[in-house]
């Protein structure tokens, strides 16, 4: 699916009168049919808008998780909603870190967890006992 906001070079909220400018100034008769076809009539940019939040969701997921088109996708209908991959942070070793902190929460809660469980479950029974028997008397 082409990109018709980027292509048409208008911003996705633009009013209704930037769009029709932007489509009376496009050279390419293909994208200019396109583009009166699905953004002059209201209920079709609905539907396109939807559209066009989910695939830039998902490019912008792409570039993240650093996954882009090979290089005979660029400059391609294809290649629209696709971002330069996201390489500033390693998300990888940033994952592992994040379940390693976990694995060694979980695992101290579990070592910890018995005896304390044990020890007061015991002590909780004495002091019952001894309330118990302090009121009986």
């Amino acid at each position: 699916m082409r990109d018709l906001y980027q292509r048409l070079g208008v911003d996705s909220r633009a009013s209704d009168d930037t769009i029709r400018q932007a489509i009376d100034a496009c050279k390419h008769n293909a994208l200019k049919t396109d583009a009166r076809t699905v953004l002059e009539v209201k209920s079709r940019r609905e539907e396109y808008d939807r559209l066009h939040a989910t695939l830039t969701d998902i490019g912008r997921l792409r570039a993240r998780l650093g996954l882009t088109h090979g290089p005979y996708w660029q400059d391609n209908v294809a290649n629209d909603f696709s971002l330069p991959p996201d390489t500033s942070v390693p998300h990888h070793d940033a994952l592992l870190s994040r379940v390693a902190q976990a694995v060694t929460l979980h695992n101290r809660w579990h070592r910890y967890r018995a005896p304390w469980l044990v020890g007061g479950l015991f002590a909780l029974g004495i002091i019952l006992g001894i309330a118990l028997c302090h009121w009986l008397l």
